[in-house]
């Protein structure tokens, strides 16, 4: 019997819980007249009634999961009880991996694991370091000219250019780089678009013909034996996959393929944005990484890990994660009813200050220093928890990594204006540009 222990209480047999607290009518309603984000409405309503509690923005309420034991029980231990239901980007991934569901999610998933672990992230690591090569050198000339740079931008064109290498087998050119710019665009309009599906596929339908075309070309380019510098790339993977699976069609590949574009560069450009914006308001911690130890050194890498880490506590790449329960069940002692939705929120566990204390901060030594940050594994999911966690976590986490080791110890970021706000769309970036100059680091 499945049964697991409530806060304070003995353990509980699943459909005895008792009712999700919700949270009272009005709080909804100001919330809107405000016109508030919806961040700001889950974070009173946790404030207010704590790691799992319900409101209603429609006639049926909503369960926000932010205790660290329910995450783990909702994504980890009990998949199959909470599930997707549809992905906010189908739009402009369609049927890839990120938004499949079901059979054709696990046939998907199974293919792609093995790019993104062991062997198959060693067969990446050259692509990754020529990526931040490439950065690196045009960093040095920003510098020697004193021309201003895009923070954001050189994030973008930095994770685009690993993750293009890494699929194709060719660094990105300047014509690739400029179509697929439609990539962020589409991300960036899809909380605005209407509700209607074609309405919305409408309203970037330009975009979405530009990326298809990238698409399109990148797919013959590899069926026709197009091998780059490096040797082909996973999008051969792909496309030998069609010999013995009939569904890899040229739109699943398609979907695959801008799946992990968006999946692979737009994540982890915004860590490192924030990551210096970071940096710029908390310069010690920069020194604190470069002094941990040598250029190459184990103990330099681990602190620039934390950096990341530190980065991703804060700002997610998962900021939410929306589920649905196919079934009655009882989480941590509160009944969930069937058909109920469910929000779970990276971003609101991790600033939980029960959790980690001064939460608000950036203190990069909660990820070295032993007991720094909760066990607990449902605390901290920057790339969600259980089967459906991102595949490629340890891409993001290495190409972020690698990217450091070549830029930190040679500049400081002068910032000329920084973004005032977040915005919270399919991650949480920016809201704005972060213009900003190179001074060389001085040790």
């Amino acid at each position: 019997m499945d049964t697991e222990a409530g806060p304070g209480s003995l353990p509980y047999v699943p459909g005895t819980g008792r009712p999700v607290p919700e949270a009272e009518p009005g709080l909804v309603e100001r919330w809107r007249a405000q016109g508030g984000e919806l961040v700001e409405l889950l974070t009173q309503v946790r404030e207010r009634l704590g790691g799992i509690a319900a409101f209603r923005l429609g006639p049926t309420p909503t369960v926000l999961v932010t205790d660290p034991r329910a995450v783990q029980h909702v994504l980890a231990r009990h998949p199959e009880r909470y599930v997707k239901r549809s992905h906010r980007a189908r739009l402009l991934i369609g049927d890839g991996v990120v938004a499949a569901t079901g059979e054709p999610w696990k046939r998907q998933r199974r293919l792609l694991q093995s790019q993104f672990t062991g062997t198959g992230m060693r067969r990446y690591e050259q692509r990754i370091t020529a990526a931040a090569r490439t950065t690196a050198g045009r960093w040095a000339g920003y510098a020697r000219t004193g021309q201003t740079l895009d923070v954001g931008q050189e994030m973008r064109r930095f994770a685009l250019d690993a993750i293009w290498r890494s699929l194709t087998g060719h660094p990105l050119d300047d014509e690739t780089e400029r179509e697929l710019a439609a990539v962020a665009a589409v991300a960036a309009a899809l909380p605005t678009l209407p509700a209607d599906a074609g309405d919305a596929r409408d309203a970037v339908a330009a975009d979405l013909a530009r990326i298809d075309a990238v698409a399109r070309h990148a797919i013959e380019a590899a069926r026709g034996g197009a091998a780059g510098p490096d040797g082909p790339g996973l999008l051969q993977v792909l496309i030998d996959a069609a010999a013995e699976h009939p569904e890899y069609t040229d739109q699943l590949i398609r979907d695959e393929l801008v799946t992990l574009l968006v999946a692979g560069h737009e994540t982890t450009a915004t860590t490192l944005t924030w990551l210096y914006l970071l940096l710029d308001r908390y310069p010690a911690a920069r020194e604190q990484a470069l002094a941990a130890g040598g250029e190459g050194s184990p103990q330099r890498r681990q602190a620039m890990q934390a950096l990341v880490h530190e980065t991703l506590r804060l700002y997610p790449s998962a900021w939410i994660l929306p589920r649905y329960a196919a079934e009655d069940d009882t989480l941590a002692g509160y009944a969930i009813e069937a058909d109920t939705d469910l929000l779970i929120c990276p971003y609101l566990t991790h600033r939980d200050a029960e959790l980690w204390p001064a939460p608000e901060d950036f203190d990069p030594r909660r990820f070295i220093t032993p007991d720094g940050r909760p066990a607990h594994p449902g605390a901290y999911l920057p790339f969600g928890i259980g089967p459906r966690a991102c595949l490629g976590m340890q891409f993001a986490l290495r190409e972020s990594t690698v990217l450091l080791e070549h830029l930190l110890p040679a500049h400081t970021v002068a910032f000329q204006s920084t973004p005032t706000k977040a915005a919270y769309g399919i991650t949480v970036r920016p809201d704005g540009p972060t213009p900003a100059t190179l001074a060389p680091h001085l040790t």
